[in-house]
């Protein structure tokens, strides 16, 4: 079967290896690595065969995963890094060839072998970063845009390096050329932008106008790998132009039914990208030069690491991100496969380095999950070690904060409860680390902490020993729980209302005592709920009474016991026999121009008027001297032959005054 077998087997061996790496608490890109050395051509036993078929298939993982980056970036989030991106990259890039060069000198190499060195580790892995980040659930913050910004300009600069250090063994043959891959790149990239803008969003439209699934999965795979085709034909990188291809269609109203249905095609060839990455490593080299590679992991790593967190910091990012951004791109990436086969292909270096290079490039890739999830852990611990750098809090009150409320997590959320605690005048604080997020609450006044919410350093910031609630909107099980152990240790009776991912996770929030847990697939599912019997006709009271119960049942015997929550319950069982119902004063009403005494509602139904609304004004518990106009909405309390009895009395006064059957019209007159 060719091919077709050897992905077979490099699925099943993908799957197994990504299963042990779960329950080792690892990512599953090392399971995926792992599978490709297992079944790579310098391990023995079974061996893929068509090796450079899945290196080809890999490329359009590459592209795919660039592609979904795209539609989750517009070019908006991009702005906030444009000058670290364009002007700290290329400082970067001088350093790490700077650094690079170094490190040959030392082991004794040529000036050529030097520089061609320190260009081939200057590179970082935008598809190991990628999946990283997502794996860690770091996407969209600031220091991942930070990250992706200066990959983007990594990817552009891999052509003129393709240009560039071949002449150096004949300089004056490809300055030419070099210029024309310039000025056919600038156009392609502005033609691109331009007519995909006004382009694509017409045609998803009409393509999602002929109503097939398929037809739309196949146009925005089309898009992506078509135009990231077309920009490899002008010189550039395929991935570039996937990237590009995405964010152009990010701006449609397609962009986020696309992504939904590129993520699965995404991750399966993602995984053969990562498994042809583990091919690549041959034990036996490995073994045979053990300390020149580890020295040299070690030194790129540490070395990178450093200059990219230094030409961050240089552009005033502070906090977490200088240290995100080296533990992030420390690794040699998978462009500097390409540059290297170039400078093997021209003569430019030795068959000996090309395998260092490989080699050392495969094990950075390997470390950068392990590095990089040390992030949290570092950062705390640098708070500790410098306590004099304050994080960064916005909209402070100059009084400070006591017996406030923190919320841990300024999302859709987050953000909702912000405003309804802002309009009571409540005071508050967020905790958010994605800047997007963190400008919303700027703009709107609130007082935010930048920072994870997960590290104590953090709380305290927020002042949550002197807090009187915590809520935790974050979704993810390992951080809420962190937060809740956190503030625990910080306010030893603080009441927490934290969000609910999964009933199974019940019991570990009942033993860090929780005060209460919102599940919101539940809330959804009861709106839901009201939607369909609304449309079913079903009277207004009844759908409140099921649901109520329905809420009472589930919360008071499987999240809350506390006995505040069990009284909340009985509260709404116990309003629910009130039976109040709002019903509008039709034009012909005997109660217009009448007040409440004359009308004496209560001594001839056994119903009572609790409240009116008049014109968008509420009039709660209204006098007898209170004097009913048309299009009155009367909120009235009694029992549904009570409240039958009204309608029979003073809204149908055509009809019988004696008292209806209990619901007569209920179905009818309801809400």
């Amino acid at each position: 079967m060719g091919i077709a077998t050897d992905i077979i087997f490099l699925v099943i061996a993908a799957f197994f290896c990504g299963l042990i790496m779960q329950r080792l608490h690892q990512p599953l890109i090392l399971g995926y690595i792992l599978a490709g050395v297992i079944l790579g051509p310098h391990t023995g036993g079974f061996t893929i065969s068509e090796i450079h078929e899945i290196e080809l298939l890999a490329e359009i993982g590459v592209g795919l995963l660039l592609f979904a980056l795209g539609l989750e970036f517009s070019h908006n989030d991009l702005k906030p890094v444009k000058w670290v991106a364009l002007i700290g990259t290329v400082l970067q890039l001088t350093l790490t060839i700077g650094f690079g060069f170094g490190i040959g000198s030392l082991m004794g190499w040529d000036q050529k072998t030097c520089i061609w060195f320190g260009a081939l580790i200057s590179l970082s892995s935008t598809m190991v970063l990628l999946k990283t980040l997502m794996n860690q659930g770091w996407l969209g913050t600031l220091s991942s845009k930070v990250m992706i910004g200066m990959l983007i300009v990594q990817d552009l600069a891999v052509v003129p390096m393709m240009i560039i250090l071949p002449l150096m063994n004949d300089p004056a043959a490809g300055m030419m050329s070099l210029g024309q891959a310039a000025v056919k790149a600038t156009l392609f990239l502005a033609a691109m932008l331009i007519i995909g803008i006004k382009l694509l969003p017409w045609l998803m439209r009409h393509i999602a106008k002929l109503g097939s699934r398929e037809l739309f999965l196949l146009a925005i795979i089309a898009i992506g790998l078509g135009i990231g085709y077309a920009t490899y034909l002008v010189g550039l990188s395929f991935a570039l132009g996937a990237f590009i291809a995405g964010m152009v269609l990010n701006e449609s109203d397609y962009g986020h039914q696309a992504l939904s249905d590129i993520i699965p095609l995404r991750d399966v060839f993602g995984l053969l990208f990562f498994a042809s990455v583990g091919m690549l490593l041959d034990p036996g080299f490995l073994f045979t030069h053990l300390g020149t590679i580890l020295l040299l992991v070690v030194l790129v790593s540490l070395g990178k690491g450093c200059i990219f967190a230094a030409v961050s910091w240089m552009f005033r990012y502070g906090n977490v991100i200088p240290l995100a951004v080296g533990l992030g791109l420390f690794q040699v990436g998978e462009f500097s496969f390409v540059l290297a086969r170039i400078g093997l292909s021209t003569d430019s270096i030795s068959k000996d380095l090309y395998n260092i290079v490989l080699t050392t490039a495969v094990l950075t890739m390997i470390l950068t999950p392990l590095v990089s999830g040390q992030t949290s852990r570092l950062y705390a611990l640098k708070k500790k070690w410098f306590r004099k750098e304050a994080l960064e809090s916005i909209n402070f009150p100059e009084r400070g904060l006591g017996h406030h409320v923190v919320i841990a997590g300024g999302g859709r959320v987050g953000l909702q409860i912000a405003t309804t605690l802002h309009r009571l005048g409540i005071s508050f604080v967020i905790i958010e680390l994605d800047q997007r997020r963190i400008e919303q609450a700027k703009l709107a006044g609130y007082a935010v902490v930048y920072g994870d919410a997960s590290h104590e350093i953090v709380l305290n910031a927020a002042a949550l020993a002197s807090a009187s609630l915590l809520v935790v909107t974050i979704p993810g099980m390992v951080e809420s729980q962190a937060i809740v152990d956190h503030a625990r240790n910080l306010n030893r009776t603080l009441h927490i209302v934290a969000r609910l991912s999964d009933p199974d996770f019940i019991d570990i929030f009942n033993e860090l005592a929780v005060t209460d847990l919102v599940y919101p697939e539940l809330e959804a599912g009861l709106e839901m709920t009201r939607q369909a019997l609304l449309t079913l006709n079903v009277p207004v009271t009844e759908i409140h009474r099921q649901t109520e119960t329905l809420r009472r049942e589930y919360y008071s015997s499987q999240i809350s016991q506390e006995s505040s929550y069990q009284t909340l319950a009985h509260f709404r069982g116990a309003e629910q026999q009130f039976d109040l119902e709002w019903l509008a004063l039709p034009p012909d009403s005997s109660l217009l121009d009448r007040t409440i005494g004359e009308s004496e509602i209560r001594k001839k139904t056994g119903a009572s008027v609790v409240g009116v609304l008049r014109e968008g004004l509420l009039e709660p518990n209204p006098g007898p001297q209170y004097r009913f106009k048309e299009k009155d909405q009367v909120a009235l309390i009694g029992s549904g032959k009570a409240r039958d009895a009204f309608r029979a009395n003073f809204l149908f006064p055509e009809t019988s005054p004696e008292p209806l059957p209990a619901g007569g019209q209920m179905a009818r007159d309801s809400g």
